[in-house]
């Protein structure tokens, strides 16, 4: 095996990695509400996010596609800047997780891509228009809008029950919420698991072992299993920190209060999808959570915590892209396929130790807690 295989090998496990930290990190988008109100039990829950997740890969490529060439200059991505913007995306998505604050690994990924295309390449490497339009202002509208339908939403469903819903109408929001649940899910594969995808295909081309035809993008099958798989095993594994953080810490949530959340969450990550934006589930969701606590009581919204949250999701972008400039410098400056398997190795160690350290806390959170 030369080095531009070992480095294709390198980087697509490293993909596969920041997609298994995806699917952990992210299970709290779709779960959390639903294992707050016991309408399903943790296990019961991350168990459906993971064969969904699996499910929704599958539906369309469209935001594979706008990872893949939409924000970044295609040419400048080769198997170095693609390794250094994964690590970045990884690096962040495990912090964020160490500290329970729910981030965007879009985000983190599209930082990286960017951070490392700009320390390889220069800023022209990155267009800026496409930067504002299918990620920045999404980031900021998706979350307004959501939160906003589901604070009306939840306002309508309380007044309707003078006094609050009876424990009848609990049941049932407890049942709907099943199906809801269900499709944030779903439309968390239709979005995230895309984005590893687009990354691992890219790298076949960089590697000549694909070749796209004119505007035509298309993801090998094999492609879409592996991605799909990692996804959703990480879904299974379940990010307990974080799902502790939106489904209990961020605002007390009901079961009518779960079901707008998880309604609105969905609507509006399938709506993305669709037009192939690459949409932070994790915005759309917490706008949500955030919505159906202003809906039912203004002061049940813990606002010092979700402040912190929006920190958190500022920094996402530069954060990741600092990163993965850092690791791409180091790498190039190592030459060949030894930069790229020795910070490989060196980030491994590195989630071991975090992973082992924040298990060891008193702080650690688990299904048997939630």
């Amino acid at each position: 095996m030369n080095d531009s295989e070992l480095l294709l090998v390198v980087v697509i496990v490293t993909a596969l990695a920041f997609d298994f930290t995806n699917g952990f990190h992210d299970t709290a988008n779709a779960m959390a509400t639903s294992i707050a109100t016991r309408a399903l039990s943790p296990k019961i829950a991350v168990t459906l996010c993971a064969l969904l997740n699996f499910a929704g890969a599958f539906i369309s490529i469209k935001v594979a596609a706008t990872i893949s060439s939409g924000i970044v200059d295609q040419g400048v991505l080769d198997l170095r800047t693609l390794f250094a913007a994964l690590i970045g995306a990884a690096a962040w998505n495990l912090a964020t997780w160490a500290l329970g604050l729910p981030s965007s690994s879009s985000h983190a990924l599209i930082g990286g891509l960017v951070g490392a295309a700009v320390v390889a390449s220069g800023w022209s490497a990155v267009d800026g228009n496409a930067l504002v339009e299918k990620v920045i202002a999404p980031a900021v509208l998706s979350p307004l809008i959501c939160g906003a339908v589901a604070a009306i939403g939840t306002f309508i469903a309380y007044k309707m029950q003078a006094g609050g819903p009876d424990r009848t109408v609990r049941r049932s929001y407890k049942f709907g919420q099943i199906g809801t649940a269900s499709l944030v899910s779903l439309a968390h594969g239709t979005n995230d698991a895309q984005k590893t995808m687009g990354v691992i295909t890219l790298a076949l081309v960089a590697h000549g072992s694909l070749v796209q035809h004119g505007d035509d993008f298309s993801v090998p099958l094999w492609v879409k299993v592996v991605a799909a798989s990692a996804i959703a095993l990480g879904s299974y594994t379940g990010g307990w920190r974080i799902i502790n953080t939106m489904g209990r810490k961020l605002t007390e949530i009901e079961a009518p209060q779960g079901f707008v959340a998880e309604a609105t969450s969905a609507t509006t990550i399938l709506a993305a999808s669709s037009y192939g934006y690459p949409l932070s589930t994790t915005h759309v969701v917490s706008g949500g959570i955030l919505g159906v606590g202003i809906g039912k009581r203004l002061s049940e919204v813990r606002w010092g915590l979700a402040s912190r949250m929006a920190a958190a999701w500022v920094l996402t972008l530069p954060a990741a892209a600092v990163v993965a400039g850092i690791i791409w410098t180091v790498a190039d400056g190592l030459g060949g396929a030894t930069g790229p398997i020795l910070l490989a190795v060196v980030a491994a160690g590195g989630a071991i130790a975090l992973f082992v350290a924040t298990q060891r806390g008193s702080s650690a959170i688990h299904a048997s807690d939630v």
